[in-house]
């Protein structure tokens, strides 16, 4: 059985645990195009020979470019944050203040890592002023992930990292290429927020947008483009045009409670000219 590799971050709507699904679906290709790579995970768990990983958060590409870049330099430096005298709420909250007032790259990236594990429950979140708002997280030892930051620094040999919008992430896209989007999720109810965790105001449009995206790039090449989100009637009638969809039962891997979290319907919609799967 092939080893899983988790990512070295946190991340709400993570696809670690549906990384295996995931592959198996995706067809052969010379090279993995994600335009909202996240934490990774697809990234890490499957074996293209390029990559083109992009997101629209900006410290996150910054932290996966430096970690390509200079990773046993930063690996050495983030390790001194996880010391035991800085699991603390005053210190959080200075190094927050301190990274929201910072435009250094490296100084970011750093303690981009160190709130991703010592905040509260893995969140990303900013305020419309664009400054970093996760409240601390009260864990008794938040683990710092070495052997994940070495393997994705390794595996990162292979990727090219952009932040843009999708749509520049999907001109980039040429014969041969396969593409995965993991996009915010449509809400599943009224009351809930497109932005909770992103930011970036993702909404209905968008979308709508990402779907004819898809047809679009798949009509025109021989091109795969593979979408995930929650399984809706709504979710339904945008990727009605794709060539299969398959639904599947996933556990939340964020909420406020640990007993509170349930099982929810995603479905994966796929857009293919011819599937020659793995």
């Amino acid at each position: 059985m092939k080893k899983k590799h988790r990512a070295f971050l946190k991340w709400a709507g993570g696809k670690y645990g549906l990384s295996d699904v995931i592959r198996k679906i995706l067809p052969k290709g010379d090279r993995l195009i994600e335009p909202f790579v996240g934490a990774g995970s697809v990234f890490l768990n499957t074996d293209y020979p390029h990559y083109l990983l992009n997101d629209i958060n900006q410290d996150l590409i910054n932290l996966y470019q430096i970690l390509q870049k200079r990773p046993q330099q930063f690996i050495t430096d983030a390790a001194k944050l996880f010391d035991i005298s800085n699991n603390q709420s005053e210190v959080y909250y200075q190094l927050r203040s301190e990274f929201n007032q910072s435009k250094d790259k490296y100084f970011r990236s750093l303690i981009f890592l160190y709130m991703n594990r010592h905040g509260y429950n893995g969140l990303c979140r900013y305020n419309k002023s664009g400054g970093y708002n996760v409240p601390f997280g009260k864990y008794k030892h938040p683990y710092f992930p070495e052997a994940e930051l070495n393997y994705f620094a390794e595996k990162a040999k292979r990727a090219t990292f952009v932040c843009e919008g999708y749509r520049q992430t999907f001109e980039r896209a040429i014969k041969n290429d396969v593409i995965y989007c993991d996009p915010p999720y449509v809400p599943l109810s009224k009351t809930a927020s497109f932005t909770s965790y992103s930011g970036n105001g993702f909404g209905l449009d968008e979308q709508a947008d990402l779907a004819n995206a898809a047809e679009e790039v798949t009509a025109s090449s021989n091109i795969s483009v593979l979408i995930s989100n929650h399984d809706t009637i709504w979710t339904r009638k945008i990727y009605e045009h794709a060539n299969k969809i398959k639904s599947i039962q996933v556990a939340r891997t964020i909420s406020q409670k640990g007993s509170a979290r349930k099982k929810v319907s995603e479905l994966l919609a796929f857009y293919d000219k011819k599937a020659v799967h793995r």
